[in-house]
């Protein structure tokens, strides 16, 4: 069974990080167990994604086997804050043929789909070109042999389509988890425990995590989105200690999703290990 049941520790990699080509050695990430090579694009695979292109078939299948002997998959996150995809008017059926084409040409455990085209959200062309894409994904990678997961945030009301709750009432069974972005939203938004866990601001209205399960998605498909470091987002980060503590506060609330986390080296062994320490300790 592809799909690893909660938490979900997950960590993107997208910076160059020298001496390593493709993913780090998986001591270096001891405590996740999912790694994103990021990205590939519509136009082909770039950075990390990239990188693991470059090693040869026998380098990849020693990788692999490191990380399943350590728990971790590997997958790739597609389209990140580059891509345009429903804007500039790719087919979302050739889209997601193409991508799941290349994760079994390089042997990958899934796909991320890190969605970033707000001029379609904000148009309200975004959720039915996700929607046809996510069918046709999963079914080029099924269920049980590869995982799916989203990368975004939920804010009811705030989109005119319907944002990424209809997204998750359409399709979300095919989906086997959501990286939430709690950050980038403004310089007040989610960076407190009671306003990632509790209640957002008027800005990105009950779009908390709480309230995000309020509106009918599972909390055990939550991922609680954070950058390593301040210097890793615009905004919304929050110190790995005071973390940990807003995630054992979920977690007595019943919550049990996991962590994902902007980037890879800046959050590697260590930065998990605290995050994880009041909770689910590595």
């Amino acid at each position: 069974r592809a799909t690893p049941a909660a938490p979900h520790w997950v960590v993107y990699g997208d910076k160059y990080a020298p001496g390593t080509t493709g993913p780090p050695d998986a001591s270096a990430i001891k405590g996740f167990n999912v790694f994103l090579l990021s990205f590939l694009l519509t136009e082909g695979a770039w950075d990390k994604a990239y990188e693991w292109t470059t090693l040869t078939a026998d380098q990849r299948a020693a990788v692999k086997s490191q990380y399943a002997a350590a728990g971790i998959k590997l997958m790739v996150s597609v389209f990140g804050s580059t891509d345009v995809p429903t804007s500039v008017g790719n087919d979302p059926v050739g889209t997601a043929n193409n991508i799941a084409a290349w994760v079994k040409q390089y042997s990958l455990d899934g796909v991320d789909v890190d969605y970033e085209d707000f001029n379609a959200m904000n148009a309200g062309t975004a959720e039915n070109w996700l929607i046809s894409f996510t069918k046709q994904l999963r079914a080029q990678l099924p269920s049980g042999s590869y995982i799916i997961t989203h990368a975004r945030m939920f804010a009811p009301n705030k989109w005119p389509g319907g944002g990424y709750l209809k997204v998750d009432q359409q399709v979300g069974s095919l989906i086997d988890w959501y990286n939430v972005q709690f950050y980038n939203q403004g310089a007040n938004e989610y960076t407190t425990c009671a306003g990632l866990l509790t209640s957002s601001t008027s800005t990105w209205p009950n779009s908390a995590l709480f309230q995000i399960v309020a509106s009918g998605v599972p909390a055990s498909k939550l991922v609680i989105g954070k950058p390593a470091t301040a210097g890793d987002a615009n905004n919304g980060y929050m110190d790995p200690s005071t973390l940990a503590g807003c995630i054992a506060q979920a977690k007595s609330q019943g919550w049990n999703a996991g962590v994902s986390t902007w980037e890879f080296p800046d959050a590697a062994a260590a930065w998990i290990k605290t995050v994880r320490a009041s909770s689910w300790p590595v």
